[in-house]
């Protein structure tokens, strides 16, 4: 039997989600069912606050995109659209409860943050990260915009239009350090130091009452529900066509040992 690819624990009013998906927590069927499990057991539960980190070499390389591409290679739009809408579907849910859990939510990264990676650590209230980590939407490269929800969630985040653009177009990611100074990350640590300084962060907000912190973080931290759902229908338009199918294969085909990797002499932000 294949162990958990998410890890549950809490003690002390701290839960923590441990992502253990190898190679690197890619966001599929597999890792959705995880997640979606870990939510039902934080909201029946007493937990205050809850940590995301990872047990990977990095946060997560973004979407299943080899487990996509055999779900679709062989067949028409007609045939494979209803279940990647179905998924998509799926996925706004997920993103959405844990936007919207009545606790603070800290993600923690290190390493590679891209795509759907990236997206998953937007949901999150905090972000502590180490020198590490690096902060990426690659879809354009398979003609394709983020689809699960990173682009309005950064919008909120009152990122730089020309940042957000920068990031959209040309596929290069955001160091540790921009990253910090765009406001996108609170906390910037030195290597391997990324999950001691959240869990110094969570037994502080810990100290508080759960109340308080629901009501606070229902103030702070509306959902854009409306932007999520137009991101949502340009994806979807987007991945009909048929460059789409053949940049996935593409990807499929490489033998790199991380071909989500940025492009050879490609810089950061």
């Amino acid at each position: 039997m294949s162990p958990s690819p998410v890890t549950y624990t809490e003690q002390d009013g701290i839960a923590e989600l441990a992502l253990a998906s190898a190679p690197c927590n890619e966001i599929g069927v597999v890792l959705i069912e995880a997640l979606e499990k870990a939510l039902d057991q934080l909201e029946r539960g007493p937990a205050k606050v809850v940590l995301v980190h990872s047990l990977q070499a990095g946060f997560s390389a973004g979407a299943d995109l080899r487990g996509l591409y055999e779900a679709i290679v062989g067949r028409s739009p007609a045939e494979f659209m209803p279940e990647v809408a179905a998924v998509l579907d799926r996925v706004h849910a997920l993103m959405a409860r844990f936007d919207a859990l009545p606790l603070p939510t800290i993600a923690v990264i290190h390493g590679v943050c891209f795509g759907g990676g990236f997206e998953l650590a937007l949901t999150c209230d905090m972000l502590v990260c180490d020198r590490s980590a690096r902060f990426c939407f690659p879809e354009s490269r398979l003609g394709l915009i983020p689809g699960f929800g990173g682009i309005p969630r950064l919008q909120r985040e009152q990122v730089p239009n020309a940042v957000m653009r920068d990031l959209l177009f040309s596929g290069r990611s955001l160091s540790a350090r921009r990253a910090l100074e765009l406001g996108i990350v609170s906390q910037v640590v030195a290597p391997g130091q990324a999950l001691a300084a959240a869990r110094d962060c969570a037994r502080q907000v810990a100290l508080f009452d759960s109340a308080v912190l629901a009501a606070a973080k229902r103030f702070a931290k509306p959902l854009p529900e409306a932007a999520l759902a137009e991101e949502k229908r340009v994806f979807l338009e987007l991945f009909k066509q048929p460059r789409v199918v053949a940049a996935l294969a593409e990807f499929v085909g490489r033998t790199d040992a991380m071909p989500y990797q940025p492009m050879p002499k490609e810089k950061t932000l």
